[in-house]
């Protein structure tokens, strides 16, 4: 089973730009589908994108155009680039895998059978 790291997250103006990134330990990482959540204080996690082992992508509603997800197999790193933030993305952000997972099952179909998940990193945007 994976171990997941998020990081990147901080402080930003409105309109900026982070990457974030989530590093995993583990074996056979290019076997996960992975994906990216965020939550607000008292709600649900939601999906923001994912992507299968072999790099098919899957973007929740509303998500696609300022959110990118991509994957580096050599260093096991999943990454999300956000751009033109504003405060409405102020959020944690998490990442998570699953087994074999295609990108639609991590982002919608299978979300509760997600087993591994990171300790999550502060996004803050400021107005």
């Amino acid at each position: 089973q994976l171990r997941l790291v998020e990081s990147g997250g901080g402080l930003i103006e409105t309109g900026g730009s982070l990457r974030l990134a989530c590093t995993a330990s583990g074996e056979n990482f290019d076997y996960y589908g992975m994906g990216w959540f965020r939550q607000y204080p008292g709600k649900q996690r939601e999906a923001i994108a994912c992507i299968s082992w072999n790099s098919r992508l899957y973007y929740a509603s509303g998500m696609r155009g300022r959110f990118s997800v991509s994957r580096d197999n050599t260093n096991d790193i999943l990454y999300l680039q956000m751009n033109n933030l504003s405060p409405a993305d102020t959020a944690m952000y998490y990442c998570a895998a699953g087994f074999r997972f295609h990108e639609h099952e991590v982002c919608r179909d299978r979300t509760a059978d997600l087993d591994t998940w990171g300790q999550g990193t502060q996004v803050t945007v400021s107005s």
